[in-house]
């Protein structure tokens, strides 16, 4: 039976857990606001240098050869602002997710301490309800841990096919750029 004492020790456990999940959460935004503060000034400031560079442009084909020269710097500027935001989310949910497994790690053990009382003080004759309660209670953390692999590996999967992209994709501008002749 669980008494007061532990009953608020969990509460304060929970409370402290859900505030600092809370402070990761708003270091993610802040992190989010920041890039995209610096990113918004960078556009701005080459904007203007693009617009000064078009208007100086002294016929055609020398502003089509800007406009083209602007092209690879932009894709890999996306795919560079592509990685910060995932970095951004990434870190963030794994020290969220870090924070939710190290909780359930904790009520996971607190639960088998009572399975464990609770067997030690079973009536004789009980022991087939014990053993029972034993298989389903090591069935779900196995199912658990199943899971989490499995999830882990999706994530490296999805890391891996990120990269591949953001790379294909600074290739593919780089390759359409074309080539002076000297």
């Amino acid at each position: 039976m669980l008494t007061a004492e532990q009953l608020i020790a969990a509460q304060k456990s929970n409370l402290e857990t859900l505030f600092g999940l809370t402070a990761k959460a708003f270091e993610g935004v802040e992190k989010l606001v920041e890039l995209n503060l610096q990113v918004a000034k960078a556009a701005m400031g080459e904007a203007a240098e693009s617009t000064q560079a078009a208007l100086s442009a002294k016929d055609a084909q020398e502003l089509l050869a800007l406009q083209t020269a602007l092209l690879q710097p932009a894709a890999e500027k996306a795919a560079a602002y592509s990685r910060h935001l995932y970095d951004i989310a990434t870190s963030t949910t794994s020290e969220m997710t870090k924070a939710a497994e190290a909780t359930a790690a904790d009520a996971q053990k607190k639960f088998m301490a009572v399975v464990d009382t609770a067997v030690k003080n079973a009536p004789a004759g009980s022991e087939n309800a014990v053993a029972l309660v034993k298989s389903a209670v090591a069935a779900a953390n196995n199912a658990y841990e199943s899971v989490h692999k499995a999830s882990k590996q999706a994530v490296e999967v999805a890391e891996a096919n990120f990269q591949a992209m953001s790379n294909t994709a600074v290739k593919a501008a780089a390759a359409s750029k074309p080539k002076r002749a000297a």
